[in-house]
């Protein structure tokens, strides 16, 4: 469930853009009135507030908001009035140009590979080759060490069937061959990759619960107790994007503002991709695991025109 809030009454895009023209064009940026309009439109709205202001003003709206707005709020607007798959591959490439090739990098990949739709996947990989002239996988292979490039490899490259199918005597056989490779610490294993690789998530839902029921333990405690290196933290974040995304994003949410100084970028994404999917639930998972409120926590650990639009995107009334 989302907790993006749009009004029943909608503006037209002509009516949005003109909004946010006078924003622009004031005596100072009206960043309140930018968050009361983009704060409050879906996806496709904002494909037709982007291509609307183009029309009118011979300007792109991402140009606007990157010349008006500034640090971590201008950072999660444009994030936000992105094309989803645009987001995407945005994402996964400053995760391949980074210096840092740790899992707070790193699982951006898993998540834009196991927590959305394969036809989003297929759309990310396109808008990919059209932004920097080469291929997502490419990038992957130039940028990412063994063993994690290889799992990082076959889950952008798969294409998963996307119906509600699922084989109980796969699920069971399927949860063997993992736990036999897990428990030999094999985590390379050629079955277990194309097994997390290529299963519709319904059946790995299922074979992940075979798992638990046959040997006593989930998937991901095994994995981690096989080690505590960015190949078991990777297939760690692969099982619960496939799984129990909510439960992913949540933990996400919670790193980012843990200890001293916030991630700001980790934070944003977990809002900005989920506010209009499942944030309800990653809501809900946050305070299973915290015993606290996620809004409280966002509120707790930022401020200005940045706290108030990711308040907006999680559906608080300003």
């Amino acid at each position: 469930m989302a907790t993006l809030r749009v009004p029943e009454m909608v503006p037209t895009p002509a009516e949005d853009c003109e909004k946010l023209m006078k924003a622009f064009k004031g005596i100072g940026t009206d960043e309140k009135a930018i968050i009361w309009v983009l704060g409050h439109r879906n996806a496709s709205q904002m494909k037709k507030i982007r291509d609307t202001f183009q029309q009118i003003y011979n300007k792109s709206l991402i140009d606007y908001l990157h010349s008006e707005l500034s640090g971590d709020f201008r950072n999660a607007v444009i994030l936000w009035v992105y094309d989803a798959p645009e987001r995407d591959a945005r994402l996964a490439n400053n995760a391949l140009k980074s210096r840092k090739k740790n899992i707070t990098v790193l699982q951006v990949l898993v998540e834009i590979a196991c927590a959305a739709s394969p036809h989003h996947l297929a759309a990310v990989r396109q808008a990919y080759c059209a932004l920097f002239d080469c291929s997502l996988v490419e990038d992957i292979i130039s940028n990412v060490s063994l063993p994690v490039r290889k799992v990082l490899v076959s889950l952008v490259s798969s294409y998963r069937y996307d119906k509600e199918v699922v084989d109980s005597s796969i699920a069971n056989t399927e949860a063997a061959k993992l736990h036999d490779a897990i428990k030999a610490k094999e985590l390379e294993d050629n079955d277990l990759m194309w097994i997390l690789s290529t299963r519709n998530v319904f059946q790995l839902r299922a074979t992940f619960q075979c798992y638990k029921d046959n040997y006593g333990k989930s998937i991901d405690e095994d994995i981690i107790a096989c080690g505590r290196g960015i190949l078991e933290s990777i297939l760690k974040v692969v099982v619960w994007c496939i799984d129990t995304p909510e439960k992913h994003f949540a933990e996400v949410v919670r790193a980012s503002i843990v200890g001293l100084g916030t991630d700001e970028d980790s934070l944003t994404r977990a809002i900005v991709t989920r506010a209009e999917i499942d944030m309800m639930k990653v809501r809900g998972e946050y305070f299973n695991a915290n015993n606290s409120s996620l809004d409280n926590a966002v509120i707790g650990d930022t401020s200005g025109d940045y706290k108030d639009f990711l308040m907006t995107l999680l559906g608080a009334k300003l």
